[in-house]
């Protein structure tokens, strides 16, 4: 039985086996399931049942190339490394001295827990942590990074440190509690844009996941009007149920900023979000916004990207590039999704079993059934089973 020494377990309603079921990453795009022991929470640290975790785009770019997952200072092939990082859970063991949550208690988990010592991290930017990938493995001194610098979360059991938990409440589903660190991630780029953007003008780039939670976000935030561009319609036709005023399919569009202007009354938009990692998003963006204007970067490409510097500058343009969901944003995002402000479901689209893990990635990476967000389950009914096929 599981049972290491100075680690708070109940077992009679939390039993924790030994060992669990987790898929490593052997050569580029190759899972395989295999057992690995239950990792033992240390100080300020506790141990999380896994219960459900969602796909990112990013596990995709770690899966088939590597980056910016760095294990063991290097590529994370071939390291019986267990990769996925957006899940959520339950509380089941408690390290030695954590008295901050309860066993028991239902969380979603940010990725980043910074090392707590560097510059970059005393002022909440963790996610900058100077230490990420430093710590060649040594989770007690350095950046840690679930799913980048150490195992993630496609497995059953993970240890978190408590400052990566954001509680959650009952009733919540598990899939909307794999959506908060999504959620999160689009409240810290409005962060960096400008906090409160109640009547602020804001166009989002993009309707991915990270787009729409965007889209939900600023319209939650009071921005008016939210603009929304990218070229599926039905993507686009989401953004408009989480509160985008327009929409913009670009494909049909001849000229994007144009557009953008004429639906602001003639004039660029205060902030802009760029979530498609398009060769051309960047001109675009900062020709969207007005003088003076702010552009958040919360993709990246694939490629170099050619940048009009003398416009920005002769605009007095602002670019801030952001990783993930630094500055606590997920527990500001999870109090609006708590408060109904906005439903982060609509971006959920399939749910698998874990023991399927490589259908699920191949319905995220090719966008089988225009699937958005797909979610995994370590334990799943016969009808969310049904639902999936």
């Amino acid at each position: 039985m599981y049972a290491p020494p100075g680690v708070k377990t109940n077992h009679n309603e939390f039993p924790i086996p030994d060992t669990q079921r987790a898929w490593v990453l052997g050569e580029p795009g190759q899972l395989s399931i295999t057992n690995k022991p239950i990792p033992v929470p240390k100080k300020a640290e506790v141990l999380v049942r896994i219960d459900a975790v969602a796909i990112c785009a990013t596990d995709l770019e770690i899966i088939y190339h590597g980056p910016p997952a760095s294990i063991q200072g290097g590529l994370p092939f071939n390291k019986n490394f267990t990769p996925g990082h957006e899940y959520m859970g339950t509380v089941v063991a408690l390290g030695p001295g954590v008295d901050e949550y309860k066993i028991g208690t239902r969380v979603a988990v940010e990725i980043h827990a910074g090392c707590g010592q560097c510059k970059r991290c005393r002022e909440g930017m963790y996610t900058s942590c100077h230490n990420y990938g430093l710590n060649y493995g040594d989770v007690d001194k350095g950046h840690r990074a679930n799913g980048f610098t150490t195992d993630g979360g496609f497995c059953e059991y993970q240890v978190n440190n408590i400052n990566t938990l954001v509680e959650i409440p009952d009733e919540m589903s598990d899939e909307e509690g794999t959506l908060v660190v999504t959620a999160g991630t689009a409240m810290y780029a409005l962060t960096e844009l400008g906090g409160l953007v109640a009547g602020e003008s804001v166009c989002v780039t993009g309707p991915g996941p990270i787009g729409l939670m965007a889209v939900a976000v600023a319209k939650a935030l009071g921005a008016q009007p939210v603009i929304l561009t990218g070229t599926r319609d039905n993507r686009l036709e989401i953004g408009k149920q989480l509160g985008a005023d327009a929409v913009i399919n670009i494909r049909k569009t001849p000229d994007v900023v144009a557009e953008v202007k004429k639906i602001n009354g003639g004039k660029g938009v205060d902030y802009v979000v760029e979530c498609s990692a398009a060769t051309s998003a960047v001109n675009d963006a900062v020709r969207m916004v007005n003088r003076g204007g702010r552009v958040c970067l919360a993709a990246f490409a694939h490629e170099e990207v050619p940048v009009d510097v003398a416009h920005i500058v002769r605009n007095n343009i602002y670019l801030y590039g952001i990783r993930g969901e630094g500055k606590s944003a997920t527990h500001r995002a999870e109090a609006f999704m708590q408060q109904k402000r906005f439903d982060a479901t609509k971006i959920h689209t399939h749910t698998f079993p874990l023991d399927d893990l490589p259908t699920a990635i191949r319905y995220a990476k090719d966008r089988v059934e225009d699937a958005i967000k797909v979610v995994v389950k370590a334990k799943t009914d016969a009808a969310q089973k049904q639902a999936a096929e």
